[in-house]
């Protein structure tokens, strides 16, 4: 069976970004309803974020997908979600 990822694209100011790291480690698991195996926060701190989410199946990544389609970025912080990919793993490999 396939893995698959998906692929959010925010733009956030440093405070926004630091904040969702926070929120993301004191969480024991994905939020409820994100059948997630795994997830990748990647920054280039001049403003765009992109946060990454495994999944082990297509399924679990349409059921992950509609939950975090409707989840918003806090009020007061400053981040807004620009675009939104899905991917299928065709490969990983790990450095020996």
């Amino acid at each position: 069976m396939a893995e698959h990822v998906r692929v959010a694209t925010f733009e956030a100011d440093e405070a926004a970004l630091n904040e969702r790291v926070k929120r993301i480690k004191e969480q024991e698991g994905p939020p409820e309803g994100v059948p997630a195996t795994a997830i990748m926060v990647l920054a280039d701190r001049a403003g765009r974020v992109r946060i990454v989410t495994r999944f082990g199946s297509e399924e679990d990544l349409r059921r992950g997908s509609e939950t975090l389609d409707a989840m918003t970025p806090p009020p007061d912080t400053v981040m807004q979600r620009v675009s939104v990919e899905t991917f299928e793993v065709v490969l990983e490999r790990q450095a020996p």
